[in-house]
């Protein structure tokens, strides 16, 4: 699980990206670090580049990915809701989508990362854009949306290229889970590479172990094995 140290240590690091911007990297721990790496952007919560969002990055290094955390809010973080909306509000998406582009280009560029197998995974606002990301970036190979916004427009779901995993919650008051399911089926019709899962019972954030109110550890455990299956077979397998 997330909340569980990396069992190889993985060296992380602020980084700038360009566009302005900056990043959390994690690069995969010796050995076997030689060698091209397939890679992930990470997308925050609202609440900003978090502890938890840095040890998620770490996580991912350890598996053996070059993960990067966009930093959207640029060095903010929030440390109560009201703070994270206002946070949230003032993020403007066009800046959003060019840090989330520049990231991308900056690990496609990295010698130790095969350009060809980047994914993104996003919580619920970082979610929505990694969704959003997919529609926009044609080269994306996967892509993780847990509890974030969907798109409804058909021309956005016909633009998506990247295999899909959603993870959504089913008390979620503000996705409902109705739009979930014609999310899926929208995507089933496009013939799209998309595996879309409501937790019954569970409520918006329910991955974070620091939301006291809408964590459920047995739908976590669920959801991160779901993601590692995912992403180990649309990234590492051939």
């Amino acid at each position: 699980m997330s909340t569980a140290a990396p069992e190889a240590p993985a060296a992380t690091q602020a980084v700038p990206i360009g566009n302005g911007g900056s990043g959390w990297l994690g690069v995969p721990p010796p050995p076997g670090t030689p060698g091209k790496h397939p890679a992930l952007l990470v997308i925050q919560e609202w609440w900003g580049v978090t502890d938890w969002i840095k040890q998620d990055v770490a996580r991912f290094a350890s598996q053996g990915y070059v993960a990067l955390a966009v930093d959207l809010y640029r060095g903010k973080v929030a440390s109560d809701p009201g703070e994270a909306h206002e946070l949230m509000r003032g993020l403007p998406e066009d800046r959003a989508m060019g840090d989330m582009k520049a990231g991308f280009d900056w690990l496609a560029a990295r010698p130790d990362v095969d350009a060809q197998r980047i994914g993104i995974i996003g919580w619920c606002m970082g979610g929505g854009y990694a969704l959003a990301f997919a529609v926009a970036e044609p080269r994306l190979k996967a892509a993780v949306v847990n509890y974030g916004r969907l798109v409804t427009d058909p021309q956005k779901v016909d633009a998506i290229h990247a295999a899909l995993l959603g993870n959504f919650a089913g008390l979620d008051r503000g996705i409902d889970p109705k739009d979930v399911q014609a999310f899926a089926d929208m995507l089933a019709k496009d013939h799209k590479d998309a595996d879309i899962k409501v937790y019954d019972g569970a409520k918006h954030a329910f991955m974070n172990p620091n939301s006291k109110e809408s964590y459920d550890e047995a739908a976590a455990k669920d959801a991160w094995s779901r993601i590692d299956a995912f992403f180990s077979q649309k990234l590492k397998g051939s």
